[in-house]
């Protein structure tokens, strides 16, 4: 098969393409390499997947139509999974514009260039942050998440709109997919587990907000990228629901799925397993909860599950020292 990935230099998007790339599959990645973070990681991703032959990197930027669409007809996809955006919920209160111009317009366009050269299934990412002030747990895909607390959430709950209008207008098979608090190696630097264990390393305290009573879903990036590539088989069909849970529009091809394991870890726990990965205690200061944060997540897998047959399962007691002895062999820890 022939996939495109957008943000394929990204934490998710690497390690999709790295899998994809190693089951014989032909890569188109598209990356603008923004410096939100340091791009030498990204650098360092794309490097490690341009050794493999099947794949192809285009360096644009999504709010560049026509770039976008020269790549588009390069590639010839029969998969496009779209997971480029401005991430990170904190900086979307500071840095409103950069959320517009990335998500809505950014997948706008990738709307449509699947409208103009079609293709047999597109996948894109959007957050269990969309869930906002709803506290009904576990997060069910069939309830109604109307109530963003940060422009991120406003910004990928609109993109999942978006991709129902064009869907129901266009006919592209279409499957939004909302994650939960990925992580793993070659993570984002601005994530709390790579932010912890730099500042153990220097010998600083960890700022741990909501006091330390948070939980959230942890799902291990090789989980979820395992999910990811089973939704990929899996393009919805109007009329053909697989239960009354299921998310499918009864005027699109289209549905939404959650991709986390159900399994709801507290924030103290996670830092206990970093702690003992390292090897030693953090220094800790707890702080109130920040703007935009919500206290818990908790992910329904049951529409995953009975799509896939596949529900995210690595527990954290295994996925975080993952990440520290990646980080250990970046000469980082």
């Amino acid at each position: 098969m022939r996939f495109l990935i957008t943000g394929a230099a990204g934490f998710i998007g690497f390690h999709l393409a790295r899998r994809l790339l190693e089951a014989g599959h032909v890569v188109a990645g598209v990356d603008n390499f923004s410096t939100y973070y340091d791009p030498a990681l990204k650098e360092d991703r794309n490097a490690v997947l341009e050794q493999f032959d099947g794949y192809s990197v285009h360096r644009l930027d999504l709010a560049d139509a026509e770039a976008l669409n020269a790549a588009w007809d390069a590639a010839a996809p029969d998969i496009v999974i779209h997971l480029a955006a401005q991430a990170g919920v904190r900086y979307s209160i500071d840095h409103p514009d950069t959320y517009v111009a990335s998500n809505l317009v950014g997948t706008f366009h990738v709307l449509e260039a699947a409208r103009r050269r079609p293709v047999k299934h597109l996948l894109c990412a959007s957050t269990s942050s969309a869930y906002g002030a709803n506290t009904e747990m576990p997060f069910r895909e069939t309830d109604p998440a109307v109530h963003p607390l940060t422009l991120y959430a406003a910004t990928k709950g609109a993109t999942e709109l978006m991709g129902h209008a064009y869907a129901h207008l266009f006919g592209t098979p279409t499957t939004f997919f909302r994650f939960f608090t990925v992580y793993g190696p070659w993570g984002r630097p601005d994530m709390a587990l790579f932010k912890f264990a730099q500042a153990m390393r220097r010998g600083e305290a960890i700022e741990i907000y909501g006091q330390g009573q948070m939980s959230r879903d942890f799902t291990y990036v090789d989980d979820l990228v395992e999910a990811i590539v089973r939704l990929a088989d899996t393009p919805p069909e109007i009329g053909k629901p697989v239960g009354p849970f299921d998310t499918l529009s009864p005027a699109a091809p289209y549905r939404m799925v959650n991709i986390g394991g159900g399994a709801p870890s507290k924030l103290m726990d996670f830092v206990a397993e970093l702690e003992r990965a390292m090897g030693m205690e953090a220094k800790k200061t707890f702080l109130p909860m920040q703007d935009g944060d919500v206290p818990a997540t908790w992910a329904s897998s049951e529409l995953l599950e009975a799509l896939t047959g596949y529900r995210p399962a690595t527990p954290i007691s295994e996925g975080v020292p993952a990440f520290v002895n990646w980080l250990r062999g970046r000469n980082d820890v």
